[in-house]
């Protein structure tokens, strides 16, 4: 199935967007495919929106996942106490870290240093060449999200915008700037929850069959 086909089809107001939808995938499971992992970053419903999309790849969203075979033998091989309860249910994921979920390390930095490169700060820890990163920011004009983005693209992480209205800051920051047609915030994020579903779904369709 074509998820971003069938997601321009429900909603045709995206169709405009549909290229850089397919650049953002395509950029995503370039850095899985190469042992990379995904940073996601938002305030407010975009926070949740970034944990939304962490919870959809580091576990089964609309696939099983079931470990492979060889990866299980390797498993039990490395680790002969591990038993078939704990390898069957467990699912694959794809790594990807949600930037507002270290809440001792974001106090911490915010007491200590400028409360405006918190995720700037985890990207510098976390990221590597070849990784990628979803900057989240309905107005594209968020702080702490372009600075983290323009961190992630000077670390040559492959980064992405998903925002609104004229796509602000964040959007001239990232390769790739998917700017959904709205102007009010809450319409934008009606938008973008779609938008990363379909991503979401290619991505791990990509990965997996079952």
């Amino acid at each position: 199935m074509d998820f971003i086909t069938e997601l321009c089809g429900r909603y045709p107001i995206l169709l405009k967007n549909e290229n850089e939808i397919r650049q953002a995938c395509s950029g995503i499971i370039k850095s899985f495919e190469n042992s990379g992992k995904l940073l996601v970053c938002g305030n407010g419903g975009s926070c949740s929106d970034a944990q939304h999309i962490t919870g959809e790849l580091m576990k089964g969203f609309l696939k099983k996942r079931p470990i492979s075979h060889e990866k299980i033998q390797l498993m039990k091989k490395r680790c002969p106490e591990i038993d078939d309860s704990i390898l069957n249910g467990l699912q694959q994921g794809l790594p990807t870290i949600s930037l507002d979920s270290s809440s001792a390390l974001n106090t911490a930095f915010m007491n200590d240093c400028d409360p405006s490169l918190i995720y700037a700060q985890q990207t510098l820890g976390y990221g590597r060449e070849g990784d990628a990163f979803i900057g989240i920011s309905t107005s594209g004009n968020a702080e702490n999200v372009c600075a983290a983005a323009k961190v992630a693209k000077s670390l040559g992480l492959y980064t992405i915008a998903l925002t609104g209205k004229d796509g602000g800051k964040l959007a001239e920051i990232c390769n790739t700037a998917i700017i959904v047609d709205e102007k009010e915030t809450y319409k934008i994020q009606e938008l973008h929850l779609p938008v990363y579903h379909a991503i979401c779904a290619t991505v791990e369709t990509h990965f997996f069959k079952e």
